[in-house]
């Protein structure tokens, strides 16, 4: 901020620094324009407080007597902060602006600047600012006042405090600088002053002096609170913890008592901190006060019995307690008994015995315990029945001034009233007299005269009886003595008389008169004598007053009610005496001197000392104080004597009694030799001659000798040196010279001087100076882009002090002549070379310069500068459109000299302009080629939207700056909404005026240019080629030459130079109607010799409704007028009757709407006549029909004799049927019109005379069939799929609608136009499956489902880690690391971690959500212990399982031996001992399984024939006609489709059916959950499984078997129910002949709504019968077949069997063809791939297709189906070992002969050792985490249209299991043979 300011006045320029931030920011230094910094401090540290500039502590800037050259200068600051360091130049520039003075102006100070406070800390340097100017320039003065008064004194300035012009500086702040401070301020014309209050604040400190202190009762305490610091604003004590209000420094309880004890807490406060300090006080001892613990109560009694009160009291010491009646003390006697005794705890027990109490006993009793450290008291009455009565009141003798209490010793009881009486007058009588109800009397300042009397005491009872009592009071006065004289203003002196006289003049006799000297007795000192005059006088007499009886006198005067002091002070003058008279002295030099100086007197006398002038005595100075010289009570002390304190010195005495005591003495001092100058030194230049003297001054003789070097200097040695000596008056003087010198004369010389009295010596260092060594060890610290910090060690400076170092530099390729140079202070080592260019080579040398010279070069370093960040911009920027989202910018690299090293590449930014959104940065690599322009296109950018771009260049260090902002905009684009408000009004029956509203302007993306009104008639609005387009500027438009009568469908859009926008929704308007067209043909036909028929065909537009048709007919050629006969509307033809015979007529027709008649038709002629031919009247036509409607084409013949008609099928001759016949009036009728209907139609008639036909087209309007669809392309989440027309379509198509789900998902729809080739499914799961198919639609309605394609987005299941890189082990924990894992394409979802002992069953769940990038740590590890780990990966794709076998390593980090029990890796199965006699191969783990395995293939062999032979005799009742469809429950069930929850057998068959929310416990042995063992259940394929612990692929996945079994499978109940082989692409499918209970219903169904339902078996390829062979009915209705809406696990039809996705609206209608044996490979993929299933419960027309025939002949279904599928789906897993498929059998379950692998058993017990499953190998399989379970769809491993319940409530117990499983093994055997398979042990499916 600029500051003005007069010439040569002082200027001060601030840092404006945030007040935010004040805290942590601090002035680091000034930066003037030509960037010369101004520090605060020199390089030493120090404050630099001379020079024209000044940094001030607080950050100003002080320039003292400003110039007009210091106008044209600015200046900024530099800030540091605190705490990062950080230094930032400020923002802007301040300058000064110089005013010139116009004549004299006072100094002038603002209202605001004339009271400052100011505040500094501790330590701290501060500035206090006086700001005036004026001219001619003022001075400053600065005062301080004195702490609490007005006066004030000049501040003194020293190195600590200093004054620059008006500004006053303290350094290191002391809290004693704190005060209020004035300026003052003044020239020649006038004054001002400025007035500052100084505040030092220091940290607040308190200490309580004593911390601890343990006091005795009734003991004063004191404690003082120390404190420091500044301000101190209040003091406050508190104890334990509660404040009590004293507020000074000193804190005194006077006597302590017990409940002083405890904490003090002294505080100490200002209003930014406070200080606390703490002390305990302790009592003293074990003194307790006395506590009364237990006494008697008040108590009312008759007279007559015994009274006994006690009082028990305590405390230490043990107490002592008396007893008093009313006041008085009670004493033992016949009736009062007191008595005491302690008891075992210190207790004081005390009693008084009253025997046969009286009314006269009662009164007020009162027990006193009473010890040294306190007293305590309890009273109560006693109040015995009887008459009042007073106890007789002793003389109460009361100093007068005092207060009168008595109460009146009352006794009997009940007491009416007592009062006090004074001559029968009853009190009070006055204001000092107060009578209370209890009998106390109280009066206040007794008086002799007024109170001194006899005072009755009266008391009544109600009866009125009453009693008195008297109490004399006497009234007694004290002495009063006159006061004693003073002597103060007439003292005595030695030897005189004095008396003092004391007299009492007031008070009751008889007096006492005592006297004291110094508070002790008077009459015991020496020479006092004291005599007494009277009764009332007494006189105190010294004869010869003495010094020693100078004092205190007291008198003091006594009576029975007191005493009186009256005191005076004696004063005697005594003259000075000697104590200690001083005498000569001598003293060796250089000791400390002391002579002592004492007299005695009074007053007491003041010693000075004093020196006389010259050699001799008599006149004498005062002696100066100084450092050495000083007198302490009466003694002269000089520190360090020297002979200049030699002389004579006075000690004088003087208390102005007399002329006082002088006493002169002398004073020597014995001097050894002494050099004046100790040490200095000395130059000269090497070889040049030098002189060294030095002069010794003392007692001559003073011998001399030289040293150099602490060695003896001899001149005959060495011929340069030469001494020479000369005698001074004060000592000697010796010279040393030296001709030449060289650099061994820089030594210390030293002369040595000695004389009587000691010796002394002098050194001199001699210093030959010469030019500087070169410097060395040039060396580079630090390097930057543009300055290089060098070091460099200092050379030998040639005894000469280094002035500086001269750094010179040059680039690498310039000459030594060119260079630039650096001056460097030659204090310093280190220096900083700037201004150099980065990226630079320099060469660097230095020179050494002193005052003697300069010193040769060094060795030149050569550095290279480092890289910086390029200072320049790129060039030649230019951005252009290449689309509405792209940008293409170009630019150019900065200029060379400025990339400041290698050009890495750019950062282009990129935002949206006029927004305050930051840019978006890419980075574009640095192109080599010279001179070739970059390029960058920006994409995804907005339509037609201004962008900004900047572009900075950057190289390793970082990026230069910013290029300024080029705009631009991308290229329109179409815009985002279709114009709104679009409106249409028809004008005419040909012209529709359409209007709309622009869209909004931040969707135009553009320009908009014109708008498209697109319209169409509504009719052929879905063919795109139909549409008409009309282009206009404005917002309406009018349509021309429309067709008339139509409506017209219309849409908007706007176009901008980028193309068409959105199309606004369709509006609809109608054409008005018109007058129809001609009537398109016309046929006059002969009926008779009278009659013609005409006929005639509609107009081609009849532009309205036809009202009526109106048929001419005339003679031809005749004139006048033409008959004319109306005809209805829907009448086409009209018999003209009574014509001429042979006479030709004309005839023509016309149509009519209601605008009126239209043109007339072409006119024809015919003749009647007898001769008909047979002809036909109706025309060739096109006849459109619907689907399923009826459709009618007429024939009307004439002829006569009558014709006969026939018709003609598409060449075919027609013969009736039910759906076609031929009517009355020849007309051919066609019910339900189906597609193969379509087609040519010919009619013919035919007589004898003539034969007509004419020809009918009839098209089939249908809805279209199933779309072709197939895969295109797969990506990890997008699908694309090729859509293909069905080829028979014969109605135009409008769209498809493509359905598609996951595996376990729900169905979602998109609409696909029906342009499109391709269409991408977006947004998918990764690495999972989905099922697609497609449906076609138009004006009828959608059409068929394609077929299903099943097929799977890319990505694998996690793949498996090395284990080194996975698992690292530890003593007693395991980390893993989970980023070894490879996510197989899809992200991982989390991890589940088990762990187990190698040799325990159970695996232990550690976490079932470890997410996938951390590292995860098993803890609680054993050390030295094998384990096994489990880990499942999951991602979308599936999940993969890996176990590891690891040991932890030993407490000291050791590995433990590998185990060694002959097993493989994984199996802790014990083996099975043999004896030693068997061969080693007979291992029962081995044989076991073998035989096993034998027989069960001979059993199943021996099924197998049985089966067969029953098939044969069995009846093949599976006819088309045969197919019953039965009820399947599903989801959704079609129209019609009911449960009959009624049926008797339904109940058995459901089985059990789990409660509502039971939860199915896991089976026995496994740790499973159920949703794994769904997962796993289809390879568990057994009827009659029984656990087989041998059996080593438990979960294994099934490959399909390479030769199928031949021959159909007929068996309704006894036949093979076997799954020969798995389709691909069906390999979760249900196995055929199945029966499963349906579990897991919703909660509210009853169980009889579950069923049973079975699969149907897979039929192979060479069934003799057709294809419903094969199929088996429910139980109990053999010979029927279930056709499962709903599930995959039906047989597959043929091709064309559609899903019917439409609800079971849209049926399927035309039966299809069987296919034969798809051996061909190509055509069993594709069969293969779609999977047809009936989704939504729509019937179906067509009975079963053929059976799925033989696909043996097909290529590996690895290398088919791998690729579609996916990883898991298509390739078996390697390591589960190969398989065939499993058979079944309804009885025994025997297993098939033809696969050479045993089925998988079921889950093992729980307790049994599960040694032989390769569980330890790590492997993938389809297991999913109970997380996992919970939250998919559904388990992974079942693919199809059974769904699996994703919940787990269709687990069982494990008794029900086994009840389940009993019902099928063991039931009935009706049951066995017709349900098949019946439900697998252990497998649970939900459907």
């Amino acid at each position: 901020m600029d500051e003005a300011v007069l010439r040569g006045n002082s200027a001060i320029l601030k840092c404006h620094i945030p007040s935010f931030v004040a805290d942590f920011i601090s002035v680091a230094s000034w930066v003037d324009d030509e960037e010369n910094e101004i520090y605060a401090t020199n390089e030493n540290g120090h404050f630099q407080s001379d020079g024209k500039y000044l940094v001030l502590p607080s950050g100003e800037l002080h320039i003292r007597e400003v110039g007009p050259e210091d106008g044209y200068k600015s200046y900024q600051c530099r800030t540091k902060h605190r705490l990062t360091g950080e230094t930032r130049l400020s923002a802007t520039k301040g300058r000064l602006v110089i005013t010139e003075p116009v004549g004299s102006v006072g100094p002038k100070i603002s209202v605001g600047e004339r009271l400052r406070d100011a505040g500094a800390r501790l330590g701290a340097t501060f500035t206090l600012f006086c700001p005036a100017q004026s001219f001619p320039v003022p001075s400053f003065r600065w005062y301080k006042f004195i702490e609490g008064t007005t006066r004030k004194q000049a501040v003194v300035l020293n190195d600590r405090v200093k004054q620059v012009s008006g500004t006053l500086i303290i350094k290191d702040a002391v809290v004693d600088d704190s005060g209020k401070y004035l300026c003052v301020v003044n020239n020649s014309v006038g004054g001002e002053s400025v007035e500052t209050v100084l505040t030092v604040t220091a940290p607040l400190s308190a200490k309580i002096d004593p911390p601890t202190q343990t006091v005795d009762f009734g003991r004063p305490a004191v404690f003082t609170c120390h404190y420091t610091g500044n301000p101190i604003k209040t003091i406050s004590w508190m104890k334990d913890g509660k404040s009590i209000g004293h507020s000074d420094p000193v804190l005194r309880i006077e006597s302590v008592k017990k409940e002083d004890k405890g904490m003090y807490q002294c505080f100490v406060r200002n209003d930014q901190e406070s200080a606390e300090a703490s002390a305990e006080l302790k009592l003293g001892g074990r003194f307790d006060p006395p506590v009364i613990r237990q006494a008697f109560q008040e108590e009312t009694m008759e007279p007559g019995p015994s009274v006994f009160l006690k009082c028990v009291a305590g405390g230490n010491p043990t107490p002592e307690i008396s007893w008093e009646l009313d006041g008085k003390k009670i004493a033992n006697n016949d009736r009062y008994q007191v008595g005491q005794y302690v008891t075992v705890n210190g207790d004081v027990v005390s009693y008084l015995n009253i025997t046969s109490v009286h009314a006269n006993d009662g009164g007020l009793y009162k027990c006193i315990a009473k010890s040294k450290v306190g007293v305590a008291e309890h009273s109560a009455k006693l109040n015995v029945y009887g008459l009042p009565y007073i106890r007789q009141m002793e003389k109460k003798a009361i100093v007068a001034g005092e207060t009168l209490i008595v109460t009146c010793p009352v006794a009997g009881y009940p007491i009416d009233s007592i009062v006090w009486e004074r001559d029968n007058r009853a009190l009070p009588i006055n204001r000092k007299q107060k009578v209370f109800p209890n009998g106390t009397l109280i009066i206040e300042n007794v008086e002799r005269n007024s109170d001194q009397a006899t005072y009755t005491c009266v008391a009544k009872n109600v009866e009125g009886y009453s009693a008195r009592g008297s109490l004399e009071v006497q009234v007694m006065v004290p002495p009063k003595l006159a006061p004693l004289p003073t002597n103060a203003d007439s003292p005595l002196y030695l030897g005189d008389y004095f008396q003092l006289s004391c007299a009492v003049v007031h008070g009751d006799a008889p007096f006492n008169i005592t006297w004291y000297y110094n508070d002790e007795p008077a009459n015991l000192v020496d020479g006092i004598t004291i005599l007494m005059h009277s009764k009332r006088s007494s006189s105190l007499n010294i004869e010869s007053v003495r010094g020693e009886h100078a004092g205190k006198y007291t008198c003091m005067g006594a009576n029975h009610a007191g005493y009186t002091l009256v005191s005076t002070n004696l004063t005697i003058k005594v003259p000075p005496r000697w104590i200690l008279e001083p005498t000569d002295k001598a003293f060796a030099q250089g000791s400390d001197a002391k002579v002592e100086c004492k007299a005695d007197g009074f007053p007491k006398p003041q010693v000075t000392w004093k020196k006389a002038v010259g050699d001799s005595p008599g006149e004498y100075k005062d002696l100066k104080k100084n450092d050495n010289i000083r007198v302490e009570e009466g003694t002269l002390h000089i520190d360090n004597i020297q002979k200049t304190n030699e002389g004579y010195y006075l000690c004088e005495a003087i208390n102005g009694i007399g002329s006082g005591l002088s006493a002169v003495i002398m004073i020597s001092v014995q001097a050894p030799p002494e050099f004046t100058e100790k040490l200095r030194n000395q130059t000269a230049r090497r070889g040049e001659p030098a002189v060294l003297q030095c002069e010794a001054k003392g007692e001559k003789p003073i011998g001399i000798l030289w040293n150099m070097n602490n060695m003896r200097l001899d001149p005959k040695n060495d011929n340069r040196y030469t001494i020479r000596e000369e005698i001074l008056s004060t000592g000697v003087m010796s010279s040393l010279s030296i001709k030449r010198t060289e650099r061994s004369d820089s030594a210390m010389f030293t002369c040595v001087a000695t004389n009587a009295f000691g010796s002394d010596d002098a050194n001199i260092n001699m210093i030959i100076q010469e030019v500087p060594e070169m410097p060395y060890a040039l060396k580079v610290l630090d390097k930057s882009g543009r300055s290089v910090q060098l070091s460099w060690a200092q050379p030998y400076d040639g005894n000469s002090p280094l002035i500086r170092y001269i750094i010179e530099f040059k680039r690498s390729r310039a000459s030594w002549d060119e260079i630039d140079r650096v001056m460097v202070p030659g204090h310093t080592t280190e220096a900083q070379v700037q201004k150099l260019s980065p990226a630079t080579t320099y060469n660097i040398r230095i020179v050494a310069e002193n005052a003697i010279g300069s010193s040769q070069s060094s060795e030149a370093v050569t550095i290279i500068t480092a890289e910086e960040a390029p200072s320049g911009k790129p060039q030649n920027i230019k951005v252009e459109p290449v689309n509405q989202t792209t940008l293409r910018v170009t630019w150019k690299p900065p200029a060379r000299t400025e990339w400041n090293g290698e050009i890495l590449g750019y950062y282009v930014g990129y935002k949206l302009s006029n927004t305050n959104s930051s840019f978006v940065f890419e980075t574009v690599n640095f192109l080599t080629e010279e001179g070739k322009e970059h390029n960058l296109e920006l994409s995804n950018l907005r339509v037609y939207t201004q962008y900004s771009v900047v572009i900075q260049a950057f190289n390793k260090i970082g990026a230069g700056p910013m290029s300024d902002e080029e705009k631009q905009f991308t290229a329109e684009g179409t815009p985002s909404q279709p114009p709104s408000d679009t409106a249409c009004t028809t004008l005419t029956s040909q012209t529709i005026r359409v209007s709309w509203v622009s869209p909004p302007l931040e969707s135009a993306n553009g320009v908009i240019k014109t708008y498209k009104v697109v319209y169409a008639p509504s009719d052929e609005w879905y063919d795109e080629t139909k549409r008409h387009y009309k282009k206009t500027a404005s917002s309406d438009t009018v349509l021309h030459g429309l067709k008339k009568y139509t409506n017209y469908t219309m849409q908007v859009l706007a176009t901008t130079a980028g193309g068409d926008g959105v199309r606004s929704a369709p509006i609809h308007c109608q054409t008005e109607p018109d007058v129809p067209e001609a009537p398109t043909d016309v046929k006059a036909l002969v009926m008779g010799h009278a009659a013609i028929l005409v006929s005639w065909r509609p107009p081609a537009q009849p532009n309205g409704i036809i009202q009526q048709y109106t048929v001419y007919s005339k003679v031809e050629g005749a004139d006048g007028e033409a008959k004319s006969q109306k005809i209805p509307h829907y009448q086409m033809s009209f018999e003209a009757t009574e014509l001429e015979k042979n006479k030709p007529y004309e005839f023509w027709v016309t149509a009519s709407t209601n605008i009126g008649e239209g043109q007339p038709s072409k006119s024809i002629v015919a003749m009647p006549s007898d001769q008909v031919p047979a002809k036909i009247a109706s025309f060739d036509d096109t006849f459109t029909a619907t689907f399923k409607e009826d459709a009618k084409m007429p024939c009307l013949a004439v002829g006569s004799p009558q014709p006969d008609i026939t018709w003609k099928i598409k060449g075919i001759e027609f013969s009736g049927n039910d759906r076609m016949r031929i009517l009355n009036d020849g007309s051919l009728l066609i019910k339900s019109v189906n597609r193969q209907d379509a087609g040519d139609y010919s009619c013919h008639a035919e007589n004898s005379i003539a034969k007509d036909s004419i020809t009918h087209k009839l098209i089939v309007l249908a809805p279209p069939q199933s779309p072709q669809v197939s895969l295109s392309a797969t990506t990890t989440d997008s699908l694309t799929v090729k859509l293909k027309p069905h080829e028979g379509d014969t109605a135009p198509l409008h769209g498809y609608t493509l359905h598609y789900k996951p595996e376990f998902g729900e169905w979602e729809t998109a609409e696909v136009s029906v342009d499109a080739q391709k269409f991408s499914i977006d947004s998918l799961l990764c690495g999972s499956r989905y099922q697609v198919y497609a449906t076609g639609f138009n004006n009828i309605g959608a059409g068929e489902a394609s077929d299903i394609l099943n097929t799977r987005t890319k990505g694998y299941k996690p793949k498996l880690p090395e284990k080194s890189r996975f698992i690292e082990v530890s003593s007693n924990s395991v980390s893993l690391h989970f980023k070894a894992w490879k996510d197989g394409g899809c992200p991982m979802s989390h991890f589940v971690v088990e762990n187990k002992k190698r040799d325990q069953i159970e695996w232990n769940q550690i976490s079932n959500n470890v997410k996938p990038d951390n590292n995860y740590v098993v803890l609680d590890l054993e050390p030295a212990t094998w384990y096994n780990l489990r880990i499942t990966a999951h991602n979308s794709a599936g999940f993969t399982v890996a176990e590891y076998d690891f040991a932890t390593l030993t407490v000291t980090g050791g590995t433990i031996a590998p185990l060694d029990d002959g097993q493989s890796s994984g199996n802790i199965h014990t083996r099975i001992r043999l004896p030693a006699w068997m061969p080693e191969w007979l291992d029962l783990n081995f044989m076991v399984p073998l035989i096993a395995t034998v027989i069960v293939v001979a059993v199943g062999i021996l099924v197998v024939c049985v089966a067969l032979s029953r098939r044969r005799a069995d009846d093949l009742r599976g006819g088309q006609k045969d197919v019953y469809y039965d009820v399947v429950y599903n989801q959704t069930m079609g129209p019609g489709a009911t449960l009959d929850k009624r049926r008797p057998d339904l109940r058995d068959e459901l089985g059990y059916i789990a409660p509502p929310n039971r939860k199915l416990p896991p089976v026995p042995g496994s740790n499973y959950n159920t949703c794994d063992r769904i997962k796993r259940g289809r390879g568990l394929r057994s009827n009659h499984s029984t656990w087989d612990p041998r059996r080593p692929n438990l979960y294994e996945e099934l490959k399909p078997p390479p030769v199928p079994l031949h021959g159909n499978v007929y068996g309704h109940g006894h036949g093979t129910a076997e799954c020969h082989y798995r389709h691909p692409g069906m390999e979760d499918e249900i196995c055929p002949y199945a029966t499963f209970h349906l579990l897991g219903f919703r909660e509210e169904m009853d169980p009889t709504k579950a069923m049973n339902f079975q699969t149907f078996p897979h039929q192979n390829g060479h069934a003799p019968g057709p294809g419903h062979a094969g199929t088996m009915g429910p139980p109990g209705h053999p010979g029927h077949m279930h056709s499962r809406s709903g599930s995959q696990s039906m047989p597959r039809a043929n091709r064309y069997a559609r899903k019917n996705s439409q609800g079971g609206q849209s049926s399927i209608y035309t039966p299809a063809p069987e296919y034969d044996d798809p051996a061909n490979c190509a055509e069993e993929d594709q069969y293969r791939r779609y999977t047809r299933v009936n989704s939504q419960g729509g019937s179906l027309y067509s009975g079963p297709g053929p059976e799925y025939d033989d696909p043996a002949n097909c290529a590996p279904e690895e290398d088919q189906y791998g690729s579609q599928y996916g990883g898991p789906y298509g390739t078996p897993y390697d390591h589960y070992g190969s398989r065939g498929s499993m058979g079944r059998r309804s009885v025994g379950s025997a297993r098939n002969p033809g696969n050479g692998s045993p089925e998988p058993p079921p889950p093992p017990p729980r307790n049994h050792d599960m040694s032989n499953s390769s569980f330890n190998d790590s492997k993938e399989s389809n297991e999913i985490s109970e997380a996992e379970c919970d939250r998919d769809h559904g388990p992974r491993g079942n693919y199809g249209a059974v769904k699996r319940s994703p919940h787990q409530k269709d687990q069982r117990t494990t008794e029900e299991m086994r009840k389940l499983i009993e019902r099928n093994e063991a039931g009935p055997k009706q049951l066995q043979q017709q349900s098949g398979a019946g439900f697998t042990a252990y497998d649970t499916m939900a459907v």
